[in-house]
């Protein structure tokens, strides 16, 4: 399904780009199925916020139980000092994590496509395993700066295989707080290991190898429905979104089931079933 461009982009560079990976109509279907999540979503926790200034999980068990749940997130920006949100609770929430892809019926049918398991197939992927989903809304004005990270921190298994598939729901731009990406900076090394034991959590350095900033990075401004496909250690960022017009995407983190899933990775399956996509065929032997 990748042309040869695509995957030796992929190789070299550690993403490539996938236009029109989405249909107009599957991005309806998302926008509009995300808006009913939040409208129906009742807060019971204390103002569930998101943020990657501050990685320490430790005792927060809103976020550690919702590996297997739907749970929503405000903004790191949310609230004022009084503890009010500073504008609509709809255009409040950071994202919603972290099993839409198993417990929701109209994400679950988008995101087990047949095209993305030819994707999988494509990219060496022997037993693709949707670990983990996220629909992100980047909010106009107080939508938060994602740090410079590598998603192999995160779902880390031996040898190295998670593949993050990135759904652009609405144009993402500069403006609006676009991923960035470091082109063949998956060839260094992983940098650090996000480790659970229990509910404790911490962030173990692997290399001191500084991130990239503006001149080693590149901004990736694609248009709503292209997918954006990159390697777990490919270093990547977006800027805050101060702009009047929010920035949504939805991702999947695919792991292969032929590889070893760490065992102190935050995120494991223990209720849900682990799958990959509606194909039985593309499995590679």
């Amino acid at each position: 399904m990748l042309s040869p461009k695509q995957l030796d982009q992929f190789k070299v560079d550690g993403y490539t780009t996938i236009p029109n990976a989405l249909s107009p109509d599957q991005l309806a279907q998302l926008k509009t199925r995300a808006s009913e999540i939040v409208a129906d979503w009742k807060d019971d926790s204390q103002n569930p916020i998101f943020t990657t200034k501050d990685n320490d999980r430790t005792g927060d068990s809103y976020f550690l139980n919702s590996a297997e749940k739907v749970c929503c997130f405000y903004e790191e920006e949310a609230f004022d000092s009084d503890g009010n949100l500073v504008q609509a609770r709809e255009e409040s929430i950071n994202k919603i994590g972290h099993a839409l892809h198993e417990l929701d019926p109209v994400f679950s049918e988008v995101s087990r496509s047949q095209l993305f398991g030819e994707i999988a197939k494509d990219l060496g992927i022997a037993q693709p395993e949707i670990r983990q989903s996220m629909y992100i809304f980047k909010q106009p004005r107080i939508g938060g700066e994602v740090k410079w990270h590598q998603d192999a921190t995160f779902f880390y298994t031996e040898p190295l295989s998670v593949v993050t598939y990135w759904f652009a729901i609405e144009d993402a731009t500069l403006e609006n707080g676009c991923l960035w990406v470091e082109p063949a900076g998956h060839a260094g090394p992983l940098r650090e290991r996000f480790k659970r034991a229990s509910d404790i959590i911490t962030m173990e350095t692997l290399d001191e190898t500084p991130w990239p900033d503006s001149n080693s990075g590149i901004p990736l401004e694609v248009a709503a429905g292209t997918l954006v496909c990159f390697q777990g250690k490919l270093p990547h960022y977006s800027a805050p979104n101060r702009s009047d017009k929010s920035r949504q995407a939805f991702t999947l983190h695919v792991t292969d089931g032929k590889t070893d899933y760490a065992q102190s990775n935050w995120l494991q399956s223990n209720e849900l079933p682990l799958r990959g996509f509606n194909k039985a065929s593309y499995t590679i032997m």
